[in-house]
């Protein structure tokens, strides 16, 4: 009987470990979500005096206005589409990421060599297309319930049939483009932290703790959000939609070109950055704790997966 592990441990397994880690994570971090989020789609308009429209000064300072407005639910808006989207987007994400790798290596590496960070690179992003042509319409539901005021935000279904009934299919699949590009985020990511845990075993001679994990993740998620940082402030835009107070003075956005070009008219080339500061503290504390929960959760499916295929093999032998 073969010995269930880590190695041996199938994708689909890979997958509910991670979506598992991914979800543990954003519970912890989800007020920082939505500031960020918030701070993202808060652009000057020509036709909206600043004084009507909402802006934060800082991720403190967006805590303690939407407390004030909204009370602590207000931090949470949202969660419920947001851990469904995690959920889905790390699972996907996993999957395909561990088929695609275990493919590559059966029938192009079977000595089991190191792949180069070209190669990881490649095939990030190959699983982050597929993730993404599957996730997107939960983003854009997430992104609606988290920047729509409290008297005109729905439900999950409730966001969905709204945004069927006024924009059509395509409307759940808005800034599908600037998210396709976006796929070499998470590529850069889990590229560099195989790279970087690689270094961390055989040059430095360093057990991946829980603690390193934490560190080689918090490195390799810093890197990939200061690269792709203004593309994922535009596909939030492309994917946000204004108040009714303000809807017939917003002059909707055509595409992530349109979106940065417009920011860089109106606020500057630092305009293309607003809000990294809480981006990549929120990105990085999550996808550290990601990578470092993913192998905890990882053993207990180990154990899971094993115990289950004992029962389904003593029902057979029944």
């Amino acid at each position: 009987m073969a010995v269930i592990s880590k190695e041996t441990l199938p994708p689909f397994g890979h997958a509910v470990a991670g979506s598992a880690g991914a979800m543990f994570a954003l519970t912890l971090v989800y007020p920082l979500d939505i500031i960020k989020t918030r701070i993202q789609v808060q652009a000057k308009h020509d036709n909206i005096d600043d004084k009507d429209q909402e802006h934060y000064t800082s991720a403190l300072d967006g805590i303690t206005q939407i407390m004030a407005k909204e009370g602590l639910a207000g931090l949470y808006a949202g969660l419920g589409s947001s851990l469904i989207g995690t959920a889905s987007t790390n699972f996907t994400y996993f999957y395909c990421y561990s088929l695609i790798r275990n493919f590559y290596n059966k029938h192009y590496n079977p000595a089991g060599g190191t792949l180069s960070a070209a190669l990881e690179l490649i095939l990030g992003a190959a699983a982050g297309a597929l993730t993404t042509l599957v996730t997107t319409p939960v983003a854009v539901v997430t992104t609606r319930q988290q920047t729509l005021p409290p008297n005109e935000r729905q439900g999950v279904f409730g966001t969905c049939a709204t945004i069927l009934a006024e924009e059509g299919v395509a409307g759940l699949w808005k800034g599908i483009r600037p998210s396709l590009i976006l796929c070499v985020n998470p590529a850069i990511t889990y590229g560099s932290f195989e790279k970087m845990k690689e270094f961390v075993l055989t040059v430095l001679e360093k057990k991946m703790t829980p603690g390193v994990a934490f560190l080689v993740g918090a490195l390799s998620k810093t890197l990939a959000t200061i690269i792709t940082y203004p593309y994922i402030m535009a596909k939030v835009r492309l994917q946000w939609k204004p108040s009714k107070d303000i809807q017939d003075k917003v002059d909707p956005y055509k595409g992530a070109g349109d979106v940065l070009a417009r920011v860089l008219k109106t606020e500057g080339f630092f305009g293309w950055y607003k809000g990294m500061s809480t981006q990549i503290f929120k990105a990085v504390l999550s996808q550290a704790l990601l990578f470092m929960m993913k192998d905890v959760f990882t053993n207990y499916t180990v154990v899971a997966y094993a115990l289950l295929l004992r029962i389904a093999r003593r029902k057979l032998a029944a």
